[in-house]
């Protein structure tokens, strides 16, 4: 049974200098990360949210449930205002709260309310369900030799040269 990426292949074979395996892995990743990058779009969509609500969420839990917008920031690589702009809308919906330290006043911390809290939840909930529909194609030993084999990959990938 053919997939897209075989089409793909004979779409370009002889027209582009390439591995034709190389070219077959590299482009199942890129389609199955698009897959899932849309169903996770549509699992936050379900809830309501955005993704960059679901990410600043995220973060914040990731966190313990409090972090300075600075280290939310840098979480997220945005600027200052990139980072101001998202808590305000965020503290709008009264997903998160801007609470001033009682030993620097200078210092804001940004904590995830209880609604932020359970919406995050939800989300993540449809999400992983969502992905483990994707990875469940696969009988549990070949989710293991994937995750091996992807891990080696990326293992490569990360080191620096």
């Amino acid at each position: 049974m053919d997939d897209s990426v075989d089409r793909h292949l004979a779409r370009w074979r002889g027209k582009a200098p390439f591995d034709e395996r190389v070219e077959a892995i590299v482009t199942r990743l890129q389609f199955l990360v698009k897959h899932v990058a849309h169903t996770k779009e549509a699992a936050l969509a379900e809830v309501g949210m955005q993704d960059f609500e679901f990410e600043t969420l995220h973060r914040l839990v990731a966190r313990g449930g409090s972090a300075t917008p600075s280290e939310l920031a840098a979480d997220l690589l945005l600027s200052p205002a990139g980072m101001t702009g998202r808590l305000d809308t965020l503290e709008r919906s009264e997903l998160v709260r801007r609470v001033r330290s009682t030993e620097d006043r200078r210092r804001v911390d940004i904590e995830l309310t209880p609604k932020g809290h359970d919406l995050w939840t939800d989300a993540m909930t449809i999400r992983a369900e969502a992905e483990a529909s994707v990875v469940n194609a696969l009988p549990p030993e070949d989710q293991a030799l994937l995750d091996s084999l992807l891990k080696r990959l990326l293992l490569h990938a990360e080191t620096p040269s």
